[in-house]
């Protein structure tokens, strides 16, 4: 359903109710609808100019965000939590799992987030073109699609041992990584699944579904890996199993959800399973042109991720502890200025769908202050922390001299961090990903990786582990500048 432009703002759900008399939202899991916080109407907004900073823009724009940084932090902490109970049976088990995760999410797990907002087949319109239950077809296209991608994925992860020998890691990681990814297969379909949905929900305004379900598996999945690592011989292997056990309670579960859902029924996207236009070729071929470039967009950072993880598994076993510390804390402070990416690129690209250009400018605007802000807040408290942080996750002292260390590093690219972030949902919602998986090629491969890796091993420098995350200080300033 279209609509001139003079009727668009940054604060109208993705999908508009069909009756002017549903203008509230209703009262069920949506709790971030950013029409409720309306301040300026959308003619003061359009004259206002597109360059002045509108701090109701910025705190609508972050209160849409919380909901979505809150359920990628949950869904971190999933992982995290792992970690954290599996770091209390040593140094060996903390690296395996850390870097089993991070392989994880670096070969597959990350691109269902990545994806552009689940839509009908024209780039700009987030209604689902002329009839809603379009946007249930795309749904289960994207469903298919990537459950058919993760195919070879899982192969990959059945037989990673050999590659990891190649890439110079000890034999005791490669077999440990290979074994746990293996049952991590287990539940790699509703990991995905769980991130689909929750984008289908999103794009009708449903943004606090999957933060629900999430406050829900959380504490499930806590007493598992308890019970399944400590008290059981499962031992490290019942970490892997506990988060497959989790994925498909948490993907079960979102389902009943979104069946129950009040706003969801009222509107009217759901059209039945449709085979024949799920599996149409053009729609394929289109759904995979968009999603791509974002793949490769956020692909070629996390890959970088795992290409310093890779080298500190080089620099000895404490070195590789701490840098599971390290990376596993940094994955979940990613999650802020990707959750006001995903934020920034669905406002966005719902304002230019409704031909809106000058508030679409004023929305990129806003998101950018508000990940300023944020990112000096997080990086004042890993300043004020970083002597006793690397306890939560180990009791080995040199681990926790090594994290308090490099841990000042990661704290100085928040905010650069926290730009390029913003910066990214506003390229994704414009349909541009290809510019940003260019700027993260050249800022990671060209500058941050060579940077990093050569302050780490280079006879002159040898600063291991704290060379290597000087690199990673340089990616993000590289990116925004560029």
């Amino acid at each position: 359903m279209s609509h001139p432009p003079s009727q668009s703002n940054e604060r109208e759900p993705l999908l508009r109710e069909t009756h002017a008399a549903s203008t509230s939202p209703p009262s069920d899991v949506a709790p971030s609808s950013s029409s409720s916080s309306t301040v300026l109407g959308p003619g003061q907004l359009q004259h206002a100019g597109a360059n002045a900073l509108d701090l109701n823009l910025s705190w609508s724009l972050f209160v849409d965000a919380v909901p979505v940084i809150l359920s990628y932090i949950l869904q971190n902490s999933i992982q995290s939590t792992s970690i954290l109970i599996v770091g209390r049976l040593g140094p060996e088990e903390l690296s395996i799992a850390a870097f089993s995760l991070m392989l994880a999410f670096v070969t597959g797990e990350y691109i269902p987030p990545t994806l552009p907002p689940i839509k009908g087949d024209d780039p700009t319109a987030f209604t689902g073109g002329s009839r809603r239950t379009d946007l249930s077809i795309h749904f289960q296209r994207c469903l298919v699609l990537l459950w058919t991608l993760l195919i070879p994925v899982c192969v990959a992860w059945a037989f990673m041992e050999p590659l990891l020998l190649r890439l110079g890691q000890t034999e005791a990681l490669s077999k440990g990584v290979q074994q746990y990814l293996r049952i991590l297969i287990i539940g790699a379909p509703a990991y995905i699944g769980f991130e689909t949905t929750k984008k289908y929900l999103q794009c009708q305004g449903i943004m606090g579904a999957s933060t629900v379900v999430l406050v829900v598996s959380s504490p499930v999945n806590l007493i598992l890996n308890i019970y399944l690592t400590h008290y059981t011989s499962l031992g490290l292997w019942g970490s892997a199993t506990a988060l497959s056990i989790t994925y498909w309670f948490a993907f079960i579960l979102l389902l009943l959800v979104t069946a129950r859902s009040k706003i969801h029924k009222r509107n009217g996207t759901w059209g039945g399973i449709r085979p024949r236009l799920v599996l149409e070729l053009r729609s394929c071929y289109t759904f995979l042109k968009l999603a791509i470039p974002g793949i490769l967009m956020v692909g070629t950072e996390w890959a970088a991720f795992e290409i310093v993880a890779l080298a500190a598994g080089r620099l000895g076993p404490t070195s590789l502890a701490a840098q599971s510390v390290i990376m596993t804390t940094d994955q979940i402070l990613n999650t802020i200025p990707f959750g006001i990416g995903v934020a920034t690129s669905t406002r966005v690209g719902n304002l230019i769908g409704n031909r809106s250009a000058i508030d679409a400018k004023r929305a990129a605007h806003a998101s950018a202050f508000v990940s300023v802000v944020v990112g000096a807040l997080v990086m004042t408290a890993m300043l004020l922390t970083k002597d006793v942080f690397g306890y939560m996750f180990s009791d080995d002292e040199h681990v926790v001299t090594l994290v308090a260390r490099v841990m000042p590093l990661v704290a100085s690219f928040q905010i650069a961090d926290g730009l390029a972030g913003a910066c990214g949902g506003v390229l994704r919602g414009q349909g541009r990903q290809h510019l940003g998986a260019i700027f993260n090629a050249v800022a990671y491969y060209v500058l941050a990786l060579p940077l990093g890796i050569t302050l780490a091993f280079h006879g002159a420098t040898r600063l291991g582990l704290e060379g290597l995350w000087i690199g990673r200080c340089d990616f993000p300033i590289s990116k925004w500048q560029t």
